[in-house]
């Protein structure tokens, strides 16, 4: 199987090392390794270069966070674009600040999208150009804004990662082909649960968003790729797949939108 979205560089290295041996038995093949920014697209980039083939990286600005500088930003569209003709899988992480902005907002804090609109704007554009997937990170409302930014650029692969949403951003993902892809809290949250029976089954993947931790019967343990077996068991049930066919299905999903 392939884990569709983790951030590997974050974890402690000994942790990582020890955790990427152990995969083969596991029976994971592959992990698409997302980024936050430029330093964190150099540390994914050497994670790729010493696990060549198991480590596919994705390079982008995850927007949870302050936004870089003008410089920051050309420094950084700068060195993806020179990275086009190298084995790199995709854009992203990149997409639009939902959790941020709510915290500001709840602490009573005026927020101004607009720059980060015009950040994944940008970020988009680079991906067209250099005919790259991209991973989102946009939820709720703000999928309805990426979605017009996916238009707008006439991008197809997309992949919203953890998706949460409106009918109304489901119904157009749908439309457009979007693919999503869903964490371990599939087993235990009721609204990632019915999102998971309305999408089509072609459209889905599974990921863990590690290291971020889960609850429920992942309470105390540090995420894990092989947690995307609980993930296909738990969707395949929901769809009336025996765990074997719900692996089959999402990882060939993976490899058909990747080109793995």
């Amino acid at each position: 199987m392939i884990d569709a979205h983790i951030h590997l560089e974050q974890y402690e290295y000994e942790a990582m090392e020890q955790m990427l041996s152990g995969l083969p038995n596991m029976g994971i093949e592959a992990l698409i390794a997302v980024s936050m920014n430029l330093d964190s697209c150099v540390r994914t980039q050497s994670l790729a270069a010493t696990y060549p083939g198991v480590v596919r990286p994705a390079y982008g600005f995850h927007p949870e966070q302050p936004l870089p500088q003008e410089d920051e930003l050309s420094t950084l569209l700068e060195w993806i674009e020179s990275q086009a003709r190298e084995d790199f899988i995709a854009v992203g992480e990149i997409g639009l600040p939902y959790y941020s902005r709510a915290e500001a907002l709840e602490r009573g804090e005026a927020f101004d999208m607009e720059p980060y609109i015009q950040l994944l704007d940008h970020l988009l554009g680079l991906a067209a150009r250099l005919d790259k997937p991209v991973v989102l990170h946009a939820v709720y409302e703000d999928a309805l804004i990426a979605c017009d930014l996916l238009e707008k650029h006439n991008i197809k692969r997309a992949h919203f990662h953890w998706f949460k949403g409106p009918e109304e951003a489901i119904a157009r993902m749908i439309k457009n082909g979007y693919y999503i892809s869903f964490t371990p809290d599939v087993q235990y949250e009721p609204e990632i649960q019915e999102i998971a029976r309305r999408y089509p089954p072609e459209l889905v993947m599974v990921e863990t968003d590690g290291p971020w931790p889960f609850e429920g019967p992942f309470a105390g343990r540090v995420t894990h790729p092989s947690m995307i077996r609980d993930v296909a068991a738990a969707w395949g049930a929901l769809h009336g797949y025996t765990p074997c066919q719900a692996e089959e299905i999402l990882t060939a999903n993976t490899k058909r939108f990747y080109s793995l």
